[in-house]
């Protein structure tokens, strides 16, 4: 699997909570929940007040929180990693690589989205 990623537009984001790298990150600046809205993708890990880029257009490598095709839409889990949209939430990617189960590494093209 290639662990690349190719971000067209990269924002600062200051944190309101504690973030790890490779997971969503909401327009707030915390690490995305279920379903939620997101900014992009937390290129590092932070806590509250950290300054940190966040991938917002493009492509980035985000955790998976389960077994992902490629080719999925994804959406972030409870702990802002991609697991596949099925019917409800805000659709924030497109997996490029499959994952085989939680805690793989994967090349998400970003999708500006909504709840």
């Amino acid at each position: 699997m290639s662990q690349q990623s190719n971000p067209i537009l990269a924002l600062t984001a200051t944190l309101s909570g504690t973030v790890a790298a490779n997971r969503f990150v909401t327009p707030a600046g915390a690490q995305a929940g279920a379903d939620a809205n997101t900014l992009g993708v937390a290129r590092t890990a932070g806590v509250s007040g950290d300054r940190i880029a966040v991938d917002v257009l493009g492509t980035a490598i985000v955790e998976a929180g389960a077994a992902v095709a490629a080719g999925a839409t994804v959406k972030a889990d409870s702990s802002g990693r991609a697991i596949t949209w099925v019917s409800s939430g805000a659709k924030v990617g497109l997996a490029l690589q499959s994952a085989g189960a939680a805690g793989a590494m994967i090349e998400v093209l970003l999708i500006p989205n909504v709840a």
